[in-house]
């Protein structure tokens, strides 16, 4: 008799703990049906997205730095302008780094001044940014990096990141000829100032001007990349336009480069980009890209 009891008490709770996962999981779903934003949030220059969508969550080093031209065959220190971040709120003071509104303030050493807006949307991070240059002097600001640390989304870390093609590699991609195409990508380049690392320069892009490491001779047909969750049903794909190279780099992480191509005194840019954050649907994807950044190309 006393069997029984605690047999029926310890499938009462088994069943408890299963409608209360189910809830937890269901409530995850309905969230993002109903079109909540991802929660972003950024802190001594990390942007951090999160939600039921994105497994593990994803740190971006933003910014993790600005760049000069020329840089394809020059140490890294001579290449980076130095730059403080700061965030700022609608009226241009501090704000308090959580979304789903972001606004953050660039200031380099050479006096231009970057304004970013990210906005967190059901699926994708949106980027709206404004570069100027305030100064009477051109400025050399010639591209930069937001650094998307991936280890957590496609389930393979930094351990294992130092190799010519590290796992987490194998699970990103880019279009070339106008396909997805995975890495490691054939020819795979090796040898450069710095390695490992791949680096794909497009069309309109100076070849000297991109990061120092190993430089495919294969060209994007466009500027969205990204990589597969450790399960392969999600994709995290990002895109910026105008954009200066695409990266797979050295510390788990994936970039699309953004352009700014110098700043004449007193002039102005803007640059816009995306964070998806997806089902593994590859042509639905595609359409996303044009309709917001495209055409793709």
């Amino acid at each position: 008799m006393l069997n029984t009891v605690l047999h029926r008490r310890a499938a009462e709770r088994a069943r408890r703990l299963i409608a209360t996962l189910l809830l937890v999981w269901l409530a995850g779903i309905s969230r993002a049906e109903d079109g909540a934003p991802l929660d972003i949030a950024w802190k001594n220059n990390y942007l951090t997205i999160e939600g039921p969508s994105v497994p593990g969550g994803i740190s971006i080093h933003y910014l993790e730095a600005y760049c000069r031209a020329g840089s394809t065959d020059r140490d890294w220190h001579e290449t980076v302008i130095p730059h403080r971040a700061e965030l700022v709120d609608k009226g241009g003071h501090a704000g308090d780094g959580r979304g789903p509104e972001i606004r953050l303030r660039d200031t380099l050493a050479d006096g231009v001044v970057v304004d970013h807006v990210i906005r967190a949307e059901s699926d994708n991070v949106r980027f709206e940014l404004t570069a100027r240059n305030p100064t009477n002097r051109a400025s050399q600001a010639h591209w930069a990096q937001p650094c998307i640390r991936v280890d957590k989304f496609t389930g393979h870390g930094v351990d294992d990141a130092r190799d010519v093609v590290p796992a987490y590699a194998r699970k990103c991609f880019l279009f070339v000829d106008g396909r997805l195409t995975r890495m490691p990508t054939e020819p795979w380049a090796t040898k450069a100032r710095y390695v490992p690392g791949q680096v794909y320069c497009p069309r309109g892009v100076d070849r000297n001007d991109v990061n120092p490491r190993p430089l495919s001779a294969l060209v994007p047909s466009n500027g969205l990349t990204g990589c597969y969750s450790a399960d392969e049903r999600t994709i995290m794909a990002v895109a910026f336009e105008p954009y200066q190279e695409i990266f797979q780099g050295v510390i788990a992480c994936i970039h699309n480069d953004f352009r700014i191509g110098g700043l004449q005194p007193g002039e102005t840019k803007t640059i816009r980009g995306r964070i998806y954050i997806v089902p593994a649907d590859v042509d639905r994807l595609i359409e996303r890209y044009t309709r917001d950044l495209g055409p793709a190309r």
